[in-house]
Parts: structure tokens; C-alpha cells; sequence
């Protein structure tokens, strides 16, 4: 009996955090030369989406170039993070 309290109790909690990502977690947005996005989170860790509104992947370390000229290097590479925020929508969570 307790071990599947404790199953689902942990199963919840899991499945809570795993959406825990919105846009309330994205502090910044650069525009950037090629049409792309950077988003960077509350954890300093950033995303890029793409022209088309999809969440890409960016090697860490890269230096990205915003449209007014500033030099961002990139902190991460929150893919999944960021394919959930710009689809939470679609997917109904």
C-alpha cells in the first residue's frame, strides 16, 4: 500500500516538474542577424529558435551576432526547454 502511495506521489511530482517550463522563465530575447532568436532563462542558460519558430540546436561556446550588432556567446543549449515553451500551447499541458 505505501510503496504505490509513493509511486504516485513521485510520479506527480516528476510529472509537475517536467512542465514547469513557460514563458515566464525566458528573462530575454535578442534578435539576431539571421532571423533567429536567442531566449535566454532565469538561469542564465539559452535557446535558439529559428525564423520559423522552432527550437534549434546550438553548439555551447558560439558566439552569436544580435541584429543591433552585440556579440552574444551562448550558455547552454536548452533545446527541449525551449521546444516546450513555444509548443505548450499546441500540446495542451
Amino acid at each position: 500500500m505505501y510503496n504505490k502511495l509513493a509511486i504516485a506521489v513521485l510520479t506527480t511530482v516528476v510529472s509537475l516538474s517536467a512542465s514547469a517550463a513557460d514563458r515566464s522563465d525566458i528573462v530575454k530575447s535578442y534578435a539576431l542577424n539571421d532571423g533567429s532568436t536567442v531566449h535566454v532563462f532565469k538561469d542564465g542558460k539559452m535557446a535558439v529558435e529559428n525564423p520559423f519558430g522552432r527550437a534549434v540546436s546550438v553548439k555551447e561556446g558560439r558566439v552569436l551576432e544580435a541584429k543591433d550588432g552585440t556579440r552574444i556567446t551562448m550558455n547552454g543549449n536548452e533545446v527541449l526547454r525551449l521546444d516546450h515553451v513555444l509548443n505548450i500551447d499546441r500540446r495542451g499541458h
